[in-house]
C-alpha cells in the first residue's frame, strides 16, 4: 500500500511539478492527468498536487503558461495541415493508381486488339492479293504501334509524379520533427529562465512585521 506524504514540498518538487503540467498544457492533455502523474511519481495525493499548483507554482510560471498554450495551439494547426496534406496525398494517390489500371487496361486491349486485327488481316490477305489492302493494313498497325508508344510514356510520367509526391511527403514529415526539437529546446529555455528567475527573489519584513517579496 502506498504511504500519503504530508511533508513540505522542496523546490526540486515544485519543478517537477511544473514541467508536467507545462508538458500537458503543451500536448492538450488536462491539468488533472499532470496532478494524477506527478502524484504517482511523489507518493503524493492528485487533489495535493492541485493545491500546490495553484496555491504557490502556477503564479511563478505564468509566461511558461502562456508559452506552453502557444506551442499547443500551433502544434494543433500544424498537425491539421498534416493531416489534411496526407488526405491529399492518399487521393492523389487513388487517382493515379485508378489512370495506372485504366491505361494498362486500355493497353492491354489495344495489345489484344492487334493480335485480333493481325489475325483478320491475314485471313484478309489470302482472300485479296491487292497492293492497296496492304498498305492500309500497315498502316493500321502503325497507328496502333504509335498509340502504345504514346500510352507507355503516359504510364511512365504518372509514375514519376508519384516518386515526387513521395518525396514530398517525407521533406514535410522531416520539417514537422525539427518543428517538436525547436519546440521543446524554447520549452526548456523558459524553464531554466523562471528558474533562475526565482533565485533570485528573498523576502523580508516591513516595518509593520509584514513579509515582502523584493529581489536580490
Amino acid at each position: 500500500m502506498t504511504t500519503t506524504r504530508q511533508d513540505a514540498w522542496t523546490h526540486d518538487e515544485d519543478l517537477l511539478l511544473a514541467e508536467v503540467v507545462l508538458r500537458h498544457i503543451r500536448e492538450g492533455a488536462t491539468q488533472l492527468a499532470a496532478f494524477e502523474e506527478v502524484g504517482r511519481k511523489l507518493s503524493r495525493t492528485a487533489a495535493a498536487c492541485g493545491f500546490r499548483w495553484n496555491s504557490h507554482v502556477r503564479k511563478q510560471y505564468k509566461t511558461g503558461i502562456e508559452v506552453a498554450k502557444k506551442q499547443r495551439k500551433e502544434l494543433r494547426t500544424y498537425t491539421s495541415d498534416m493531416e489534411q496534406s496526407s488526405v491529399e496525398q492518399d487521393q492523389n494517390n487513388e487517382e493515379k493508381e485508378v489512370i495506372e489500371v485504366s491505361n494498362e487496361k486500355f493497353v492491354n486491349q489495344n495489345q489484344s486488339q492487334s493480335s485480333n486485327t493481325i489475325k483478320e488481316l491475314i485471313t484478309f490477305l489470302k482472300q485479296y492479293e491487292e497492293a492497296p489492302a496492304v498498305n492500309e493494313i500497315q498502316a493500321e498497325n502503325q497507328r496502333l504501334t504509335t498509340e502504345n508508344i504514346e500510352l507507355k510514356e503516359i504510364i511512365k510520367k504518372l509514375k514519376q509524379e508519384k516518386t515526387t509526391l513521395s518525396n514530398n511527403l517525407q521533406v514535410i514529415e522531416a520539417d514537422y520533427h525539427a518543428l517538436i526539437e525547436v519546440m521543446d529546446k524554447v520549452r526548456k529555455m523558459v524553464i531554466l529562465q523562471e528558474d533562475e528567475r526565482n533565485r533570485k527573489v528573498k523576502f523580508q519584513m516591513d516595518k509593520n512585521g509584514v513579509l515582502e517579496r523584493v529581489e536580490k
